[in-house]
């Protein structure tokens, strides 16, 4: 089993989790277009080994256009229009790193 859902293992069983996956299937099946896709819903589990992490940022609205939302927080793919969120980071990084 992977660190990850060793972590997660808990939560995976929760009521809660188990309804929004029943939910989100459902929604899905009725043909409604969902982002993330189901396939990129956990790509940052896939992309970063747990033991790698260092530190988390919570972000307060998701992305949830296509292209935008792909599974990773403050991403978007090549091409895409970059949201203000992604900009204003940009801009700090390069006022504190140069």
């Amino acid at each position: 089993m992977r660190a990850w859902d060793l972590f997660l293992e808990a939560e995976y069983k929760k009521p809660y989790f188990t309804s929004l996956h029943f939910f989100l299937a459902a929604r899905r099946t009725e043909g409604v277009i969902i982002y993330p896709s189901e396939k990129e819903l956990f790509a940052s589990f896939e992309l970063t080994p747990f033991e790698k992490i260092k530190v988390v940022i919570l972000g307060q609205d998701p992305y949830h256009g296509e292209g935008q939302a792909h599974g990773l927080c403050f991403s978007v793919r090549d091409g895409y229009k970059i949201p203000p969120s992604l900009r204003n980071i940009f801009k700090e990084l390069h006022s504190d790193l140069g």
